[in-house]
């Protein structure tokens, strides 16, 4: 009885083999050979800040016409002339290196408390317990998730409870801005030097209240600045990099030394 279960599991698994031998050739789906060599092109981040899953599906997404050239934001304008060249297009124009900015100064030293906040050290977790132990609505949390998720290590926690980022090592991929509950992360263009570190939409009195260094809407910055490229949004000032000439002029007269 042996014998003939042992032939019949063989011929069924030739059968089996034969059948799945000629699938895999009837349903094979041809891949443009240009995918994997985009793909090693890239950066290799997997960051998702091209939009798209990873690395392979951006790849196959250039390929196929549906993402800009420009998408891997960590390979910058290098990858982009590469993958234009490869696919016989012309390389796109060079756009500015963007980085990583926290906008918030208002560290252990000079924000105050309202609550001290013993549970999981995770900023989403600590907004969910009486909004947070920071008596400012728009502060850092200050518990590292953006740290966490930088797939390139540029962001670390400082001994004032703010995270610091490394300009220089940020590749902008944009997953701190998103991962930040109170999106106190912008990308913007490296070249700007001056950056007004305060999101607080609340007027002066009111953010004296609660940080030492909150911009206070006074509009000096504003009234001061030769080249007008700063102006006033919900309370706060804003800088226009594409205008601002890095004078320092702003810096000079805020008198809550909001601007860095």
């Amino acid at each position: 009885m042996i014998v003939p279960a042992v032939i019949s599991l063989a011929v069924l698994g030739l059968l089996f083999g034969g059948l799945l031998a000629f699938a895999s050739q009837k349903f094979a789906v041809d891949t443009d050979p240009r995918v994997e060599q985009i793909r090693e092109l890239l950066a290799g981040a997997n960051c998702g800040a091209c939009g798209y899953a990873g690395c392979d599906q951006f790849a196959e997404e250039v390929v196929a016409g549906r993402a800009p050239l420009t998408g891997c934001t960590p390979g910058g304008a290098k990858v982009a002339a590469e993958i234009a060249a490869l696919l016989g297009l012309e390389a796109p124009e060079e756009t500015a290196r963007m980085t990583a900015q926290l906008k918030c100064v208002g560290d252990c030293n000079v924000a105050k408390k309202r609550h001290d906040y013993l549970g999981v050290q995770d900023c989403k977790a600590a907004l969910m317990y009486g909004g947070g132990p920071k008596a400012c609505a728009y502060g850092c949390l200050g518990y590292g998730n953006c740290v966490r998720v930088c797939p390139v290590e540029a962001i670390t926690m400082g001994e004032n409870g703010l995270p610091v980022i490394d300009t220089d090592s940020c590749i902008a991929c944009g997953l701190c801005s998103r991962e930040c509950p109170r999106g106190l992360i912008d990308i913007v263009n490296a070249r700007g030097v001056h950056h007004v570190r305060c999101k607080s939409q609340e007027k002066g009195k009111q953010v004296r209240a609660v940080c030492d260094r909150g911009c206070i809407a006074c509009r000096l910055c504003v009234k001061n600045c030769p080249v007008e490229a700063i102006h006033m949004d919900n309370n706060v000032a804003v800088i226009d990099s594409s205008i601002c000439t890095n004078c320092g002029t702003c810096v000079e007269v805020c008198p809550q030394k909001a601007i860095v």
